[in-house]
């Protein structure tokens, strides 16, 4: 477990963000700030509008609501609905992008995914997306919803931009989507949102095209003369294509495909297939069945194997690289041809990369048509290279971030993996590409033991711990670890049981769930037991005594400390020794036992620093520094509080620089500068906020100590109370 002990603020781990800049503070003590943080650009996010047909009517709609909402001073909410195909998410772009000149803010984009095979859309991670996309540092975007929402709504108040929630499964998955201010915001769903009303949404309903506008549409799709060749054959095809645009531009791309073939052929073929497609139920369409069925019987003999192959991904979108593991270099030309027949839809604009993703009807018809010409063993083969394929790169990614980390083993078919491209940020890079993939890297998680691959689950759990806690990613790091134990229990593999536990465990302590963390703590700690892992369980010790610190039992909490201290450097773990040490000085710091806490955390920052854990060891510093200053050794206090807050600074851990603000503050009072100590105290509150733990103990202390120090209001006039003299704090204060 030597990479968990460094990974989170409170647990020993490194915090990620941006570092607050601060000029110089006139006084005893200089502190001065990094960098000014570089201006996020606006987002924009919207996919590319495509020409549409006969949606005059419905546009209009949209633009008059949006005026009359204008003009009432409300934000814009419109809902879109229809069935599946029939352009409802070209309609909300086509009206959306004509907004950009009024809407420099920018523009948003999310899937809800309400037909995914993994589910809808989770609102907390889309929320997440949103902040990162306005500015916020992943290590700073909240871990509870309800802080997500508040943030983004102080975010988009004053700004004035377009958001498009595509494909939605509820309206209460949109609500805590909506921006605040005079922004404008587009639903796209299946179902009708009558809900949405009551948000003060205008709600439309897409009915499919007349016969006129999708001989219209087939007309533009095929561009060569042959609809005003053959006008009764052109609206016989788009009958067959019940109105729905996504049907007539697919058949559309099969004749542009063959210019020299008549528009009666297609007519009779599907026709002919009309009779032999009940068994694949696309939402009732029997015509847009028969329509992806002669698309893909006309694809290449490669191309029609990646389509089937890539039915089964268990992720909403897939990169190229996916592709190349299925089918080898074959995938390159066999990913053109899907796209040029329609059955791709290319994402690279939204996402970034070599992106692709299926309609939702043609993922339904690829998947069924891999249940039909595919094996049973084929397709299990199929996942298993999908998985292997992202669990060798999510390898290749914890390595980058934690060379050092000691890891469960991987096991996956070399021939099954391509790499993926990180860039050259090193592990920045690294980080990106796991919560990039990490909605496809949860659905493989999820699969495993159906499919009965359980060892996969918990390998790319494991392989995921760098990214769970340097990017907050709280719902995935729970899921994860519980799935992964689960089929760590199923296979009786044990090492891999207390790996989920203690990991899973972390998980909990940094999102506030001391009590079940603890539990499982204990679960590993008599496993470890049981097998006589002496260092395993010496390492629970540690973890325990942190649970039991946040559930407010310091005495019992300090006594597992101590036996950590102690255990672990014979078990040949000094580093871990070090940190349990370090915590040991915590507890005594927060009774008032201020030498105690000066012996153990110096001893444990020597250590720290000899072990090459500047993070750490700079942390065991600022808590030196600070009980120094409880002793009035402030000399000594100083040395240390600003070594540490430089070092910390460095390192962007945000949360432990408030810390010692804190203790500089504290300082600067003892030395009677309050002018000083206010603008610690006021620096190390937003740094509390700015990762989101304004609430912890630290930052209620700062904040009582600075109201405190504030200056008294100005007596009213009308008092005979005496005029502060001209040389008083008062008059210093009067200017701040």
């Amino acid at each position: 477990m030597r990479g968990h002990e460094h990974s989170n603020n409170d647990l020993s781990g490194t915090v990620h963000g941006f570092v607050v800049q601060a000029g110089s503070v006139q006084g005893g003590i200089h502190v001065s700030g990094g960098p000014a943080r570089e201006e996020v650009p606006p987002p924009w996010q919207l996919p590319p509008s495509v020409r549409i047909t006969d949606r005059t009517e419905e546009l209009r709609a949209l633009e008059v609501h949006r005026c009359r909402a204008t003009e009432d001073g409300h934000p814009t909410l419109a809902a879109v609905s229809g069935l599946g195909g029939v352009g409802k998410t070209a309609v909300a772009l086509a009206w959306l992008h004509t907004l950009r000149p009024e809407f420099p803010g920018g523009q948003l984009y999310a899937d809800l995914g309400a037909q995914a095979p993994d589910g809808p859309a989770d609102p907390a991670e889309v929320v997440g997306r949103f902040l990162r996309a306005l500015g916020v540092p992943a290590g700073q975007v909240p871990p509870a919803l309800g802080e997500r929402v508040a943030l983004y709504r102080s975010l988009t108040a004053e700004r004035r931009l377009v958001v498009l929630l595509d494909d939605a499964a509820t309206a209460a998955q949109v609500r805590p989507l909506l921006p605040a201010g005079r922004c404008v915001t587009a639903v796209t769903s299946r179902r009708r949102m009558p809900g949405l009303s009551l948000d003060g949404g205008h709600v439309l309903h897409l009915d499919p095209l007349s016969p006129e506008a999708a001989v219209e549409l087939l007309d533009s799709t095929l561009a060569d003369g042959r609809v005003a060749a053959q006008p009764e054959e052109a609206r016989a095809l788009v009958l067959l294509c019940a109105g729905l645009p996504l049907a007539v531009r697919i058949a559309g791309a099969r004749l542009a495909a063959r210019p020299r073939q008549g528009i009666t052929a297609m007519v009779r073929a599907l026709s002919e297939e009309h009779e032999r497609l009940e068994a694949l139920a696309i939402e009732g369409d029997h015509d847009v069945r028969a329509a992806l069925d002669l698309s893909y019987q006309g694809l290449p003999p490669a191309a029609a194997r990646l389509y089937r192959l890539l039915g089964l991904h268990p992720g909403r979108e897939f990169g190229g690289p996916v592709a190349r593991a299925l089918l080898g270099e074959e995938a390159v030309d066999a990913l053109d041809a899907l796209y040029d027949a329609n059955l791709l839809v290319d994402v690279a604009e939204v996402s970034g990369g070599e992106r692709y993703r299926f309609h939702d009807l043609v993922r339904l018809h690829a998947a069924a048509r891999a249940a039909q010409d595919e094996s049973g063993e084929e397709r299990a083969a199929a996942l298993l290279r999908i998985g292997h394929h992202y669990l060798a790169n999510a390898r290749r990614a914890e390595e980058i971030v934690e060379p050092e980390r000691d890891s469960l083993e991987r096991e996956f078919e070399p021939e099954c993996v391509v790499e993926e491209d990180f860039g050259q940020r090193g592990a920045e890079a690294a980080l990106d590409w796991l919560e990039g993939e990490l909605p496809n890297l949860m659905a493989v998680v999820r699969i495993a033991r159906p499919v009965g691959a359980p060892e996969l689950a918990w390998q790319l759990t494991d392989a995921l711990w760098p990214l769970f806690p340097r990017r907050k990613r709280y719902r995935e790091w729970h899921e994860a670890h519980q799935e992964g134990l689960l089929a760590a229990e199923e296979a009786g593999n044990e090492e891999a049981v207390c790996r989920m536990l203690t990991s899973g465990a972390l998980g909990k302590l940094a999102s506030g769930a001391p009590a079940e963390g603890l539990e499982m703590f204990e679960r590993a700690a008599a496993s470890f037991l049981e097998r006589g892992d002496a260092l395993g369980h010496a390492r629970t010790l540690n973890y325990r005594g942190l649970a039991h610190q946040r559930l407010g039992r310091p005495d019992r909490a300090a006594e597992l400390f101590a036996r950590a201290a102690g255990t672990l450097p014979a078990c040949g773990d000094l580093r871990a020794g070090a940190l349990a040490r370090f915590n040991l000085a915590d507890v005594a710091f927060s009774q008032g036992r201020y030498e105690e806490a000066v012996v153990d955390a110096e001893a444990a920052r020597l250590t720290l620093e000899a072990a090459g854990d500047p993070y750490n060891a700079a942390r065991a510093a600022g808590l030196t520094g600070r009980a120094c200053v409880g002793l009035g050794r402030l000399g000594h206090a100083e040395a240390e509080l600003s070594a540490a807050l430089s070092a910390l600074r460095a390192q962007a851990a945000e949360f432990e620089a408030a810390r010692v603000l804190g203790g500089l503050a504290q300082l600067s009072e003892r030395r009677g500068q309050p002018h000083q100590a206010r603008q610690f105290y006021r620096e190390a509150l937003s740094l509390y906020s700015s990762v989101g733990r304004s609430g912890s103990a630290d930052a209620e202390e700062a904040r009582a100590r600075l109201a405190a120090l504030e200056p008294a209001p100005p007596t009213p006039p009308d008092t005979e109370a005496p005029e502060p003299s001209p040389s008083g704090e008062a008059q210093g204060d009067a200017g701040e």
